[in-house]
Protein backbone atom coordinates (compact mmCIF):
# COMPACT_ATOMS: atom_id res chain seq x y z
CA UNK A 1 0.00 0.00 0.00
CA UNK A 2 2.97 2.21 0.44
CA UNK A 3 4.64 1.64 -2.55
CA UNK A 4 1.12 2.36 -4.51
CA UNK A 5 1.41 5.93 -3.31
CA UNK A 6 4.87 6.51 -3.79
CA UNK A 7 5.88 8.06 -7.17
CA UNK A 8 9.12 9.01 -8.66
CA UNK A 9 9.48 13.39 -9.42
CA UNK A 10 10.10 13.91 -12.70
CA UNK A 11 11.00 17.19 -14.81
CA UNK A 12 10.65 16.48 -17.98
CA UNK A 13 11.22 17.67 -21.33
CA UNK A 14 7.82 18.79 -23.37
CA UNK A 15 6.64 16.43 -25.27
CA UNK A 16 8.77 13.61 -23.18
CA UNK A 17 6.50 10.64 -21.43
CA UNK A 18 6.06 10.87 -18.19
CA UNK A 19 5.63 6.89 -16.85
CA UNK A 20 2.55 5.66 -14.26
CA UNK A 21 4.86 5.25 -11.19
CA UNK A 22 6.00 8.58 -12.30
CA UNK A 23 5.06 12.41 -11.51
CA UNK A 24 5.51 15.66 -12.02
CA UNK A 25 6.04 18.64 -9.46
CA UNK A 26 2.86 18.60 -7.07
CA UNK A 27 1.10 21.62 -8.94
CA UNK A 28 1.31 19.99 -12.12
CA UNK A 29 0.09 16.83 -10.84
CA UNK A 30 -3.03 18.28 -9.21
CA UNK A 31 -3.58 20.55 -12.63
CA UNK A 32 -3.85 17.36 -14.75
CA UNK A 33 -6.12 15.53 -12.06
CA UNK A 34 -8.34 18.42 -12.55
CA UNK A 35 -7.96 18.10 -16.62
CA UNK A 36 -8.61 14.43 -16.45
CA UNK A 37 -12.00 15.20 -14.13
CA UNK A 38 -12.98 17.89 -17.47
CA UNK A 39 -12.17 15.42 -19.89
CA UNK A 40 -14.41 13.05 -18.16
CA UNK A 41 -17.19 15.52 -16.56
CA UNK A 42 -20.05 15.74 -19.58
CA UNK A 43 -20.54 12.20 -20.36
CA UNK A 44 -20.71 11.16 -16.51
CA UNK A 45 -23.02 14.04 -15.57
CA UNK A 46 -25.08 13.20 -18.96
CA UNK A 47 -25.94 9.65 -18.23
CA UNK A 48 -27.17 10.09 -14.74
CA UNK A 49 -29.84 12.96 -15.55
CA UNK A 50 -30.75 10.92 -19.05
CA UNK A 51 -31.45 7.66 -16.24
CA UNK A 52 -32.63 10.40 -13.71
CA UNK A 53 -30.23 9.73 -11.51
CA UNK A 54 -28.67 12.70 -9.36
CA UNK A 55 -25.32 13.53 -10.99
CA UNK A 56 -23.70 14.72 -7.48
CA UNK A 57 -23.56 11.43 -6.39
CA UNK A 58 -22.41 10.01 -9.81
CA UNK A 59 -19.86 12.53 -9.58
CA UNK A 60 -19.03 11.35 -6.08
CA UNK A 61 -19.13 7.88 -7.01
CA UNK A 62 -16.74 8.32 -10.07
CA UNK A 63 -14.10 9.63 -8.11
CA UNK A 64 -14.59 6.77 -5.28
CA UNK A 65 -14.40 4.29 -7.76
CA UNK A 66 -11.62 5.59 -9.26
CA UNK A 67 -9.89 5.28 -5.97
CA UNK A 68 -11.16 1.61 -6.11
CA UNK A 69 -9.76 1.08 -8.90
CA UNK A 70 -6.37 2.38 -8.63
CA UNK A 71 -6.05 0.13 -4.97
CA UNK A 72 -7.03 -2.82 -7.12
CA UNK A 73 -4.51 -3.14 -9.94
CA UNK A 74 -2.01 -1.65 -7.34
CA UNK A 75 -1.24 1.79 -8.43
CA UNK A 76 -0.22 0.64 -12.47
CA UNK A 77 -3.01 1.10 -14.36
CA UNK A 78 -4.13 5.05 -15.60
CA UNK A 79 -8.06 5.00 -15.31
CA UNK A 80 -10.61 6.73 -14.52
CA UNK A 81 -13.84 5.78 -14.02
CA UNK A 82 -16.95 7.42 -14.59
CA UNK A 83 -20.75 7.07 -15.81
CA UNK A 84 -21.66 4.09 -17.88
CA UNK A 85 -23.38 4.47 -20.99
CA UNK A 86 -24.53 1.47 -21.40
CA UNK A 87 -27.26 0.87 -18.38
CA UNK A 88 -28.77 3.54 -20.00
CA UNK A 89 -30.78 1.63 -22.39
CA UNK A 90 -31.71 -1.13 -19.93
CA UNK A 91 -31.97 0.97 -16.80
CA UNK A 92 -35.16 3.25 -19.01
CA UNK A 93 -36.28 -0.17 -19.83
CA UNK A 94 -36.27 -1.86 -16.70
CA UNK A 95 -37.50 1.48 -14.68
CA UNK A 96 -40.02 3.15 -17.19
CA UNK A 97 -38.69 6.36 -16.89
CA UNK A 98 -39.79 9.20 -18.78
CA UNK A 99 -36.63 11.20 -19.96
CA UNK A 100 -37.10 14.09 -17.20
CA UNK A 101 -36.90 14.46 -13.37
CA UNK A 102 -35.96 12.14 -10.61
CA UNK A 103 -36.30 8.50 -11.48
CA UNK A 104 -39.11 7.19 -9.78
CA UNK A 105 -38.06 3.83 -10.04
CA UNK A 106 -34.55 4.71 -8.82
CA UNK A 107 -34.12 1.69 -6.39
CA UNK A 108 -35.23 -1.15 -8.95
CA UNK A 109 -32.57 0.09 -11.41
CA UNK A 110 -29.61 0.00 -8.19
CA UNK A 111 -30.50 -3.38 -7.62
CA UNK A 112 -29.43 -4.68 -10.94
CA UNK A 113 -26.75 -2.16 -11.24
CA UNK A 114 -25.20 -3.60 -8.58
CA UNK A 115 -26.17 -7.59 -9.66
CA UNK A 116 -24.19 -6.16 -12.89
CA UNK A 117 -21.18 -5.07 -10.59
CA UNK A 118 -21.69 -8.49 -8.85
CA UNK A 119 -21.57 -10.63 -12.37
CA UNK A 120 -18.48 -8.17 -13.51
CA UNK A 121 -16.93 -8.97 -10.47
CA UNK A 122 -17.16 -12.84 -10.63
CA UNK A 123 -15.66 -12.37 -14.26
CA UNK A 124 -12.76 -10.44 -13.00
CA UNK A 125 -11.77 -13.42 -10.31
CA UNK A 126 -12.52 -16.08 -13.53
CA UNK A 127 -10.14 -13.96 -15.68
CA UNK A 128 -7.30 -13.66 -12.78
CA UNK A 129 -7.26 -17.70 -12.22
CA UNK A 130 -7.60 -18.76 -15.93
CA UNK A 131 -5.94 -16.25 -17.90
CA UNK A 132 -7.67 -13.35 -20.53
CA UNK A 133 -7.68 -16.01 -23.47
CA UNK A 134 -10.94 -17.16 -23.08
CA UNK A 135 -12.55 -13.61 -23.36
CA UNK A 136 -10.82 -12.42 -26.36
CA UNK A 137 -12.28 -15.71 -28.14
CA UNK A 138 -15.51 -15.05 -26.84
CA UNK A 139 -15.99 -12.11 -27.64
CA UNK A 140 -13.48 -10.97 -30.89
CA UNK A 141 -13.92 -7.24 -32.55
CA UNK A 142 -16.95 -7.85 -34.45
CA UNK A 143 -19.08 -8.99 -31.65
CA UNK A 144 -17.97 -5.91 -29.48
CA UNK A 145 -18.18 -3.74 -32.20
CA UNK A 146 -21.97 -4.63 -32.62
CA UNK A 147 -22.72 -4.55 -29.53
CA UNK A 148 -21.09 -1.38 -28.95
CA UNK A 149 -23.13 0.57 -31.81
CA UNK A 150 -26.43 -1.39 -30.84
CA UNK A 151 -26.18 0.64 -27.58
CA UNK A 152 -25.89 3.87 -29.24
CA UNK A 153 -28.79 3.14 -31.95
CA UNK A 154 -30.78 1.69 -29.30
CA UNK A 155 -31.25 5.11 -27.79
CA UNK A 156 -31.63 6.71 -30.61
CA UNK A 157 -35.48 7.30 -30.62
CA UNK A 158 -35.61 8.64 -26.92
CA UNK A 159 -34.47 12.27 -27.39
CA UNK A 160 -35.99 12.44 -30.68
CA UNK A 161 -39.83 11.04 -29.29
CA UNK A 162 -39.09 11.98 -25.40
CA UNK A 163 -36.96 15.23 -25.26
CA UNK A 164 -38.57 17.76 -27.50
CA UNK A 165 -42.49 18.30 -26.30
CA UNK A 166 -43.13 21.54 -28.63
CA UNK A 167 -41.24 22.41 -32.29
CA UNK A 168 -39.45 25.15 -30.49
CA UNK A 169 -37.55 22.39 -28.43
CA UNK A 170 -37.03 20.17 -31.92
CA UNK A 171 -35.74 23.47 -33.43
CA UNK A 172 -33.01 23.85 -30.41
CA UNK A 173 -32.17 19.92 -30.29
CA UNK A 174 -30.90 20.89 -34.03
CA UNK A 175 -28.91 24.11 -32.92
CA UNK A 176 -27.41 21.89 -29.91
CA UNK A 177 -25.82 19.30 -32.16
CA UNK A 178 -24.84 21.83 -34.65
CA UNK A 179 -22.88 23.04 -31.59
CA UNK A 180 -21.43 20.44 -30.62
CA UNK A 181 -20.10 19.64 -33.96
CA UNK A 182 -19.22 22.89 -34.62
CA UNK A 183 -16.82 22.60 -31.47
CA UNK A 184 -15.89 19.56 -33.13
CA UNK A 185 -14.79 20.39 -35.86
CA UNK A 186 -13.57 24.16 -35.73
CA UNK A 187 -11.61 24.10 -32.01
CA UNK A 188 -8.48 22.63 -30.88
CA UNK A 189 -6.56 21.67 -27.98
CA UNK A 190 -8.45 21.28 -24.69
CA UNK A 191 -11.72 22.79 -26.08
CA UNK A 192 -11.85 19.93 -28.91
CA UNK A 193 -11.57 17.28 -26.29
CA UNK A 194 -14.52 19.11 -24.30
CA UNK A 195 -16.32 19.02 -26.93
CA UNK A 196 -19.71 17.90 -25.55
CA UNK A 197 -19.28 20.21 -22.08
CA UNK A 198 -18.49 23.15 -24.53
CA UNK A 199 -21.09 22.65 -27.58
CA UNK A 200 -23.49 21.97 -24.00
CA UNK A 201 -22.97 25.56 -22.94
CA UNK A 202 -22.55 27.62 -25.86
CA UNK A 203 -26.51 25.94 -27.12
CA UNK A 204 -27.48 26.89 -23.60
CA UNK A 205 -26.34 30.12 -23.89
CA UNK A 206 -28.64 30.27 -27.42
CA UNK A 207 -31.28 28.51 -25.35
CA UNK A 208 -31.45 31.39 -22.57
CA UNK A 209 -31.32 34.53 -25.41
CA UNK A 210 -33.87 32.91 -27.23
CA UNK A 211 -36.53 32.10 -24.26
CA UNK A 212 -35.35 34.31 -21.38
CA UNK A 213 -34.37 36.83 -23.53
CA UNK A 214 -36.75 36.83 -26.22
CA UNK A 215 -39.66 35.06 -24.94
CA UNK A 216 -39.86 32.32 -27.53
CA UNK A 217 -40.10 29.04 -25.38
CA UNK A 218 -39.63 27.77 -21.27
CA UNK A 219 -37.60 30.35 -19.84
CA UNK A 220 -34.55 28.81 -17.76
CA UNK A 221 -35.40 29.06 -14.35
CA UNK A 222 -31.85 29.68 -12.17
CA UNK A 223 -33.64 30.07 -8.76
CA UNK A 224 -32.77 26.50 -7.73
CA UNK A 225 -28.82 27.96 -8.52
CA UNK A 226 -29.02 30.77 -6.18
CA UNK A 227 -30.64 28.84 -3.12
CA UNK A 228 -28.77 25.52 -2.88
CA UNK A 229 -25.97 25.16 -0.61
CA UNK A 230 -22.22 25.02 -1.55
CA UNK A 231 -21.75 21.84 0.63
CA UNK A 232 -23.79 19.27 1.59
CA UNK A 233 -24.45 15.49 1.21
CA UNK A 234 -26.05 14.41 -2.15
CA UNK A 235 -29.26 12.11 -2.19
CA UNK A 236 -28.03 8.38 -1.72
CA UNK A 237 -30.64 5.75 -2.47
CA UNK A 238 -30.65 2.13 -1.49
CA UNK A 239 -31.17 -0.89 -4.17
CA UNK A 240 -34.49 -2.54 -4.54
CA UNK A 241 -33.72 -6.38 -5.67
CA UNK A 242 -36.13 -7.07 -8.13
CA UNK A 243 -35.40 -10.30 -10.54
CA UNK A 244 -36.55 -8.63 -13.87
CA UNK A 245 -34.36 -5.71 -13.49
CA UNK A 246 -31.94 -7.52 -12.31
CA UNK A 247 -31.82 -9.82 -15.46
CA UNK A 248 -31.98 -7.38 -17.89
CA UNK A 249 -29.41 -5.10 -16.00
CA UNK A 250 -26.80 -7.60 -15.10
CA UNK A 251 -25.87 -8.77 -18.82
CA UNK A 252 -24.38 -5.15 -19.00
CA UNK A 253 -21.46 -7.17 -17.61
CA UNK A 254 -20.31 -8.46 -20.99
CA UNK A 255 -20.13 -4.82 -22.26
CA UNK A 256 -18.26 -3.40 -19.55
CA UNK A 257 -16.00 -6.87 -19.85
CA UNK A 258 -15.63 -5.70 -23.23
CA UNK A 259 -14.79 -1.97 -22.58
CA UNK A 260 -12.62 -2.56 -20.13
CA UNK A 261 -10.32 -5.13 -22.61
CA UNK A 262 -10.36 -2.09 -25.16
CA UNK A 263 -9.02 0.37 -22.42
CA UNK A 264 -6.20 -1.78 -21.11
CA UNK A 265 -5.21 -2.82 -24.38
CA UNK A 266 -5.01 0.91 -25.27
CA UNK A 267 -2.67 1.93 -22.22
CA UNK A 268 -0.50 -1.01 -23.04
CA UNK A 269 0.22 -0.05 -26.44
CA UNK A 270 0.45 3.48 -25.12
CA UNK A 271 3.26 3.25 -22.31
CA UNK A 272 4.84 0.24 -23.47
CA UNK A 273 4.00 -1.73 -20.60
CA UNK A 274 2.32 -4.95 -20.62
CA UNK A 275 -1.02 -4.79 -18.74
CA UNK A 276 -2.42 -7.93 -19.93
CA UNK A 277 -1.53 -9.77 -15.94
CA UNK A 278 -3.77 -7.05 -14.47
CA UNK A 279 -7.00 -7.40 -16.52
CA UNK A 280 -8.57 -9.40 -13.71
CA UNK A 281 -7.88 -7.08 -11.19
CA UNK A 282 -8.80 -4.26 -13.47
CA UNK A 283 -12.09 -6.09 -13.97
CA UNK A 284 -12.39 -6.61 -10.04
CA UNK A 285 -11.73 -3.10 -9.04
CA UNK A 286 -14.03 -2.06 -12.02
CA UNK A 287 -16.84 -4.36 -10.49
CA UNK A 288 -16.46 -3.50 -7.32
CA UNK A 289 -16.73 0.31 -8.04
CA UNK A 290 -20.41 -0.65 -9.66
CA UNK A 291 -21.41 -2.40 -6.60
CA UNK A 292 -20.42 0.47 -4.49
CA UNK A 293 -21.87 2.86 -6.43
CA UNK A 294 -25.34 0.90 -7.02
CA UNK A 295 -25.26 0.60 -3.35
CA UNK A 296 -25.30 3.85 -2.99
CA UNK A 297 -27.30 5.11 -5.07
CA UNK A 298 -24.83 5.84 -8.46
CA UNK A 299 -24.36 4.82 -11.79
CA UNK A 300 -22.42 2.13 -13.06
CA UNK A 301 -18.87 2.88 -13.82
CA UNK A 302 -16.24 2.32 -16.49
CA UNK A 303 -13.02 3.42 -17.78
CA UNK A 304 -13.15 6.28 -19.94
CA UNK A 305 -12.07 6.84 -23.20
CA UNK A 306 -11.83 10.76 -22.84
CA UNK A 307 -9.10 10.51 -20.49
CA UNK A 308 -7.23 8.30 -22.91
CA UNK A 309 -7.51 11.00 -25.27
CA UNK A 310 -5.73 13.29 -22.75
CA UNK A 311 -3.53 10.85 -22.29
CA UNK A 312 -2.17 10.32 -25.43
CA UNK A 313 -2.16 14.25 -26.41
CA UNK A 314 0.20 14.63 -23.34
CA UNK A 315 1.86 11.55 -23.14
CA UNK A 316 1.27 12.10 -19.11
CA UNK A 317 0.47 8.09 -17.93
CA UNK A 318 1.25 9.08 -14.16
CA UNK A 319 -1.12 7.56 -11.46
CA UNK A 320 -0.93 10.19 -9.57
CA UNK A 321 -3.06 12.56 -11.99
CA UNK A 322 -5.90 10.06 -10.95
CA UNK A 323 -5.54 10.04 -7.77
CA UNK A 324 -6.02 14.01 -7.33
CA UNK A 325 -8.98 13.71 -10.21
CA UNK A 326 -10.74 11.23 -8.08
CA UNK A 327 -10.13 13.71 -4.80
CA UNK A 328 -11.46 16.65 -6.80
CA UNK A 329 -14.47 14.66 -8.18
CA UNK A 330 -15.38 13.49 -4.62
CA UNK A 331 -15.43 17.52 -3.56
CA UNK A 332 -17.12 18.30 -6.32
CA UNK A 333 -20.01 15.78 -4.93
CA UNK A 334 -20.42 16.91 -1.98
CA UNK A 335 -21.86 20.74 -3.27
CA UNK A 336 -25.46 20.91 -4.24
CA UNK A 337 -25.04 24.26 -6.22
CA UNK A 338 -23.17 22.40 -8.78
CA UNK A 339 -26.08 19.84 -8.53
CA UNK A 340 -28.76 23.32 -8.81
CA UNK A 341 -26.55 24.07 -11.85
CA UNK A 342 -26.96 20.55 -13.92
CA UNK A 343 -30.44 20.64 -13.06
CA UNK A 344 -31.47 24.08 -14.72
CA UNK A 345 -29.87 22.72 -18.32
CA UNK A 346 -33.34 22.91 -20.79
CA UNK A 347 -34.50 19.29 -21.67
CA UNK A 348 -34.19 20.27 -25.21
CA UNK A 349 -30.75 21.27 -25.02
CA UNK A 350 -30.08 17.78 -23.18
CA UNK A 351 -31.86 16.17 -25.96
CA UNK A 352 -29.81 17.76 -28.87
CA UNK A 353 -26.45 16.42 -26.47
CA UNK A 354 -28.05 13.40 -26.42
CA UNK A 355 -28.44 12.81 -30.03
CA UNK A 356 -24.36 13.58 -30.48
CA UNK A 357 -23.49 10.91 -27.92
CA UNK A 358 -25.50 8.59 -28.48
CA UNK A 359 -24.13 8.46 -32.58
CA UNK A 360 -21.03 8.66 -31.39
CA UNK A 361 -21.34 5.32 -29.06
CA UNK A 362 -22.70 3.89 -32.28
CA UNK A 363 -19.98 5.31 -34.28
CA UNK A 364 -16.94 3.74 -31.62
CA UNK A 365 -19.05 -0.01 -32.49
CA UNK A 366 -18.08 1.01 -36.16
CA UNK A 367 -14.87 2.29 -35.14
CA UNK A 368 -13.79 -1.54 -33.18
CA UNK A 369 -14.38 -3.24 -36.55
CA UNK A 370 -11.88 -0.71 -38.43
CA UNK A 371 -9.31 -0.44 -36.16
CA UNK A 372 -9.20 -4.12 -36.05
CA UNK A 373 -9.50 -4.64 -39.88
CA UNK A 374 -12.89 -6.93 -39.28
CA UNK A 375 -13.08 -8.54 -42.62
CA UNK A 376 -17.19 -8.14 -44.02
CA UNK A 377 -16.31 -10.64 -47.11
CA UNK A 378 -16.01 -13.19 -44.37
CA UNK A 379 -20.50 -13.85 -44.01
CA UNK A 380 -19.59 -15.25 -40.38
CA UNK A 381 -18.64 -11.71 -39.51
CA UNK A 382 -21.27 -10.24 -41.68
CA UNK A 383 -24.30 -12.15 -40.58
CA UNK A 384 -23.12 -11.50 -36.95
CA UNK A 385 -23.09 -7.88 -37.66
CA UNK A 386 -25.86 -7.32 -39.41
CA UNK A 387 -28.15 -9.55 -37.16
CA UNK A 388 -27.08 -7.60 -33.81
CA UNK A 389 -27.42 -4.35 -35.65
CA UNK A 390 -30.80 -4.96 -36.38
CA UNK A 391 -32.08 -6.62 -32.95
CA UNK A 392 -30.69 -4.03 -31.12
CA UNK A 393 -32.19 -1.42 -33.20
CA UNK A 394 -35.34 -2.28 -34.01
CA UNK A 395 -35.67 -3.19 -29.97
CA UNK A 396 -35.74 -7.01 -30.78
CA UNK A 397 -37.64 -8.82 -27.25
CA UNK A 398 -38.15 -12.33 -26.00
CA UNK A 399 -40.27 -13.44 -22.95
CA UNK A 400 -39.34 -16.33 -20.77
CA UNK A 401 -42.69 -16.31 -18.43
CA UNK A 402 -42.61 -13.19 -16.66
CA UNK A 403 -38.94 -12.07 -17.64
CA UNK A 404 -38.47 -10.04 -20.59
CA UNK A 405 -35.65 -9.49 -22.31
CA UNK A 406 -35.33 -6.20 -24.40
CA UNK A 407 -32.72 -5.38 -27.20
CA UNK A 408 -29.67 -4.36 -26.12
CA UNK A 409 -30.02 -7.53 -24.13
CA UNK A 410 -30.76 -9.91 -26.85
CA UNK A 411 -28.18 -8.41 -29.55
CA UNK A 412 -26.03 -8.74 -26.76
CA UNK A 413 -26.40 -12.50 -26.39
CA UNK A 414 -27.11 -12.91 -29.81
CA UNK A 415 -24.39 -11.45 -31.08
CA UNK A 416 -22.10 -14.34 -28.50
CA UNK A 417 -24.21 -16.86 -29.25
CA UNK A 418 -24.62 -16.28 -33.27
CA UNK A 419 -20.69 -16.17 -33.29
CA UNK A 420 -20.29 -19.65 -31.24
CA UNK A 421 -22.37 -21.01 -33.25
CA UNK A 422 -21.83 -20.03 -36.38
CA UNK A 423 -17.60 -20.85 -35.81
CA UNK A 424 -18.56 -24.46 -36.12
CA UNK A 425 -17.44 -25.60 -39.09
CA UNK A 426 -18.07 -22.06 -40.84
CA UNK A 427 -15.93 -21.06 -43.61
CA UNK A 428 -13.78 -18.77 -40.86
CA UNK A 429 -12.56 -22.22 -39.00
CA UNK A 430 -11.42 -24.16 -42.98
Amino acid sequence: MRSMFHWREVRPAAGAVVAPDERLPWPQTAAMGVQHVIAMFGATVLAPILMGFDPNLAILMSGIGTLIFFVMVGGQVPSYLGSSFAFIGVVIAATGYAGQGANANLGVALGGIFACGLVYTLIGLVVMATGTGWIERLMPPVVTGAVVAVIGLNLAGIPIKNMAPTAFDAWMQGVTFVCVAGVAVFTRGMTQRLLILVGLIVAGIVYAVLTNGLGLGRPIDVSGIASAAWFGAPRFAAPVFEINAMLLIAPVAVILVAENLGHIKAVSAMTGRNLDPLMGRAFVGDGIATMVSGASGGTGVTTYAENIGVMAATKIYSTAAFVVAALFAVLLGFSPKFGALIQAIPLAVMGGVSIVVFGLIAVAGAKIWVDNEVDFSDNRNLVVAAITLVLGTGDYTLRFGAFTLGGIGTATFGAILLWALLGRGGAADR
